[in-house]
Order: C-alpha cells, then sequence, then structure tokens
C-alpha cells in the first residue's frame, strides 16, 4: 500500500480515520466513564478532526479517477460519519471492484 496512488492514499486514509475514531472513543471513555481526565479527548480530538477532512477530500479525489458513481461516492462519504465505517466501507469497495486502479491507457 503506497501514498502515491489513488487506491493507496484512499485505503490509507481509511484506516487512519477507524485508528482515529478508536482513539477518540478510548478518550470519551476515560474522560466520561474511568477518570474524569479530558486528556484523551483533547489529544485524539484534533487528530479525528484532521484526519476525517483528510478523508472526505480524498474521497472527493478518488471518485473521477476511479469512476465511481454519485451512489458510491456518498457511501465513501458517510462511511466516515460512524465509528469504523470507513475500513467497512474499503472492504465493500475492494471486494466489489470499486478499489481497482484502472487500467493504463495506451496510446
Amino acid at each position: 500500500m503506497t501514498f502515491s496512488s489513488v487506491v493507496g492514499r484512499f485505503r490509507i486514509l481509511a484506516l487512519a480515520e477507524a485508528i482515529s475514531w478508536a482513539g477518540l472513543l478510548l478518550g470519551m471513555f476515560f474522560k466520561y466513564v474511568v477518570v474524569q481526565n479530558e486528556i484523551g479527548v483533547k489529544v485524539f480530538g484534533p487528530i479525528h478532526g484532521f484526519v476525517f477532512v483528510a478523508f472526505i477530500l480524498v474521497t472527493l479525489m478518488t471518485k473521477e479517477p476511479l469512476k465511481w458513481n454519485a451512489r458510491t461516492l456518498v457511501l465513501g462519504l458517510l462511511s466516515s460519519i460512524p465509528p469504523f465505517g470507513t475500513v467497512i466501507f474499503e472492504r465493500w469497495a475492494s471486494r466489489t471492484g470499486r478499489l481497482s486502479e484502472p487500467a493504463a491507457e495506451q496510446l
């Protein structure tokens, strides 16, 4: 998996978004349930926010090169809302061929 390809960027950011969700949820658990300490939320909140925006942008930039229709794009964008939804969408898109690199055009 490499950041230099459209598919690589999408997969990396889908995973990063899910990991940042996990960190934020863990921070919220410690803040509200265990020790009432908000350091986890202060750390993971901005990280998750940054990765969330990056995922939205990379999803929008993935539509054209991979020839996604509007439904696939909307599902990709919506997958960023529930925790770990980006990983579920990435696996579905991969399984259904929506994350296949386009064939190089022959001259």
